[in-house]
């Protein structure tokens, strides 16, 4: 079973919930930490890592002694990725999304590809628990395919818990596609509830199934829980504004040590996940 834990807006608690619930569910679990350009799941689980892997993704290289200008590149690339400007063909790495047409169109093979170093990846084990995590260079812009890298760890046959990144938008789609379940963490806020629909929206636009998880939940007021009745959206589970729980986030520890009695409230929590993907019949791709 994979299960994907995301959220519609960053600070809600999501590595909170991804980490405790790795952990108390214990060994043979599978973590990856997919919000590349932030990750820190690997705060609260300080794993061993292993030497870092590098990431790269293709990107053109143009060969000036065999292009003829002809200009098929640059008119196949709706990115703008590669562009003919007087004598010269001009590629932007940086645009590009790696499709391979500008090659594929090129009448007289004046183009290859060359890798172009995304991150990279690193791994380790922690409490029972195989985590993986990639980092994005600093100012890189395309993080799908270092996400699709680390989704590509994926253990089949085991429990993978992913930790997506924030928001709506393509990095969360990579993290999310092909999962059995989509935990969602919201707070009962007017900004919570906003960005809680928007990523409603984009989990039903996948088929997948979904639940809730209300951080702070004693907090705001009662519009989220109305919003997940009118939506037919379970809540599986409420964490309260605790101040125990705040102090052990702030130190770096998972609140199922510093806290015992959290440990069979995450297990419960992934019995009713399980419940779920059985009665919805989802599977993963």
């Amino acid at each position: 079973m994979i299960i994907s834990i995301a959220s519609g807006k960053g600070g809600t608690g999501k590595t909170t919930v991804a980490t405790n619930l790795a952990v108390a569910l214990g060994n043979g679990v599978q973590l990856l930490d997919c919000d590349v350009e932030e990750p820190n799941a690997h705060l609260f689980l300080r794993p061993t890592l292993s030497p870092a892997e590098i990431v790269t993704m293709p990107v053109p290289v143009v060969d000036e002694d065999k292009c003829t200008l002809c200009g098929q590149c640059g008119e196949i690339c709706v990115f703008k990725a590669i562009v003919v400007l007087g004598e010269t063909v001009l590629p932007f790495h940086e645009l590009c999304h790696s499709c391979g047409g500008c090659m594929a169109v090129c009448p007289v093979d004046a183009i290859t590809e060359v890798g172009r170093e995304l991150g990279v990846i690193e791994s380790g084990h922690s409490n029972g628990v195989e985590f993986v995590h990639g980092r994005l260079h600093i100012g890189e812009a395309m993080s799908p395919p270092l996400i699709k890298a680390v989704r590509a760890r994926t253990r089949p046959g085991g429990l993978t818990i992913i930790d997506a990144p924030p928001g709506t938008s393509c990095p969360v789609i990579a993290a999310m596609k092909a999962t059995d379940f989509v935990l969602l963490v919201t707070e009962p806020t007017p900004f919570g509830l906003h960005d809680l629909k928007l990523a409603v929206g984009a989990v039903r636009a996948l088929g997948l199934p979904c639940g809730l998880v209300i951080n702070r939940a004693d907090m705001g007021d009662d519009r989220v829980r109305a919003y997940a009745r009118e939506e037919g959206l379970p809540i599986l589970m409420e964490i309260p504004f605790d101040r125990r729980i705040a102090e052990a986030y702030s130190r770096g520890e998972l609140v199922v040590t510093a806290l015992p009695e959290w440990k069979p409230k995450f297990v419960q929590l992934f019995e009713a996940i399980a419940a779920i993907v059985k009665h919805t019949g989802a599977k993963s791709e």
